[in-house]
């Protein structure tokens, strides 16, 4: 019974290091983590934040000598937000410890393919997504650069996923 998407591994987890968002599970109540502002407000939950720091204390815990943090994060959604305060966090808390963000970005293509096979300009809802998606990508470069020691945007295409 396939859930989400740590089901696919085959590599077993700790229990410790997966933290499922429930309301933006598939068949969650909210729908898509789709903004900037969406992640943040999830770290604003003093629940959420508190099981996040348990997590993070039970393996900082577990260090003989913690040099740092490696943060991956997506841009273009509203995990952007929730990187942005995770690194956040991390540097509150860690400050003399290292945090090596790598903010990452999906390939997009701006055109479509009509049913006729013809190459067609992107639908109107197309377009929306994108100005979401480069909302969040330069929220997320922004806030997740000010809290990092170093910040590596990576994407496959040349434009960090924006057109």
């Amino acid at each position: 019974s396939v859930q989400v998407w740590s089901d696919y591994l085959n590599v077993h987890l700790h229990p410790k290091s997966i933290y499922v968002i429930h309301q933006y599970m598939h068949d969650g109540d909210c729908g898509c983590l789709e903004a900037f502002g969406q992640g943040e407000r999830l770290l604003q939950d003093p629940g959420c934040i508190e099981e996040l720091e348990d997590r993070l204390h039970f393996y900082v815990e577990e260090c003989d000598y913690l040099q740092g943090f490696q943060v991956l994060c997506d841009l273009h959604n509203g995990f952007s937000g929730v990187g942005a305060k995770v690194t956040e966090m991390l540097y509150d808390e860690y400050s003399g410890k290292g945090i090596l963000t790598w903010g990452l970005t999906p390939v997009v293509s701006n055109v479509g393919v009509n049913s006729n096979g013809w190459i067609s300009p992107p639908p109107p809802q197309d377009s929306q997504k994108n100005f979401y998606r480069l909302l969040n990508t330069a929220l997320g470069i922004v806030h997740l650069s000010s809290h990092s020691s170093l910040f590596c945007p990576l994407s496959l295409s040349g434009s960090l996923g924006i057109k």
